[in-house]
């Protein structure tokens, strides 16, 4: 705790006590509230196995925010957390392991959500994440580096999940397992498709996200509104379609039944649509289904290779968890694929 409050003084003028604790649930990065008499700060630890090299972290973050100060005030309607600076006007602070430690805006009076608690969260969720990309629609992409290579890139997941495959042993004779199997064997086809119009030109590359889950939005604790966006290292170039396939995957995932649900997609991209309809192209809208059907077959396919692997990337509680996992994604794909008309026939009634 010593150490810890050593790095955060660098953040914080002054000599009033200071107060540290944990902040949130994430799984990354080591993650704190610290408090003083007279300020809050988010200070966190970058993690380095994940992304080696932070600071391209740093770089990306400092673009992105500095694009969205530059916009005028009514435009913005997001809080994206700025980056603050040491004493010495540096954008973080190296410790005696090489560990980088930034100091990031805290957002306050806000909260973070689980689970959808009703179609309004959907349509501000659409809206949230419609506006963030509006938001970065001008800023070039090619300007931000590649902090996770091979991130989304579905044709590198099939190739490792072949290579999982030929030494998986007797993984593969479970009833779950052939399940999975049997499911990426009859619908693989899916798996190039956004690469392949992105290396054709037809999709442009842009600033995504990389991870607009439920609790990386922030809600105000009096409105109930989202005021804000988060967990900002994934940002990155790619494509949008990556964003919202995997909001919608993860925001109308039934998991009692693992089927898609379309009632609250339509109220989520609907919302979404408005925000972005000024850059849209119509190869944009036309791969709004591929994307949706593509990203929970992708997971899948992330989760049953790391099954095959031993279980080295994902937490597991128990050694099958990510088989099961698979199975759940495989499901909702399918899901999706017995949708397909309708899902289309939402894609224009909304578009």
């Amino acid at each position: 705790m010593q150490t810890l409050l050593t790095i955060a003084r660098q953040f914080i003028h002054g000599t009033s006590p200071l107060d540290a604790r944990p902040l949130g649930n994430g799984l990354i990065n080591d993650t704190f509230l610290v408090s003083s008499a007279s300020t809050q700060l988010v200070l966190q630890r970058i993690n380095r196995q994940v992304f080696p090299k932070p600071h391209w972290l740093m770089a990306n973050l400092q673009a992105l925010t500095q694009h969205v100060q530059q916009k005028p005030a009514q435009q913005v309607r997001l809080n994206i957390p700025a980056i603050i600076p040491t004493a010495l006007q540096q954008p973080c602070v190296i410790d005696a392991h090489g560990d980088y430690w930034r100091a990031l805006e805290f957002v306050p009076n806000s909260y973070s959500k689980e689970q959808l608690t009703g179609l309004a969260d959907a349509e501000q969720i659409g809206w949230a994440l419609g506006h963030f990309h509006a938001l970065c629609s001008d800023l070039d992409a090619n300007l931000l580096h590649d902090t996770l290579p091979g991130f989304h890139i579905a044709p590198d997941y099939l190739r490792d999940f072949q290579q999982a495959l030929s030494v998986a042993g007797d993984k593969v004779h479970t009833d779950d397992s052939r399940f999975c199997l049997d499911y990426i064997n009859s619908h693989q086809a899916i798996v190039p498709v956004l690469e392949a119009a992105k290396s054709q030109g037809v999709l442009t590359l842009r600033v995504m996200h990389g991870d607009p889950k439920m609790n990386n939005f922030l809600f105000d604790q009096h409105t109930q509104q989202i005021i804000s966006l988060i967990d900002l290292d994934t940002v990155k170039p790619g494509l949008l379609h990556y964003d919202i396939g995997d909001c919608l995957r993860s925001c109308c995932h039934n998991s009692a039944d693992d089927t898609f649900d379309l009632i609250t997609a339509e109220v989520l991209l609907k919302s979404y649509l408005m925000q972005v309809r000024d850059f849209f192209s119509a190869a944009d809208y036309h791969y709004l289904y591929p994307a949706i059907e593509l990203i929970p077959f992708e997971l899948g396919l992330r989760f049953f290779s790391d099954y095959l692997h031993g279980n080295r990337y994902f937490k597991v509680s128990h050694p099958e968890q990510n088989c099961q996992r698979a199975v759940q994604q495989f499901k909702l794909s399918a899901s999706v694929r017995q949708q397909q008309s309708a899902i289309k026939a939402l894609i224009q009634r909304v578009q």
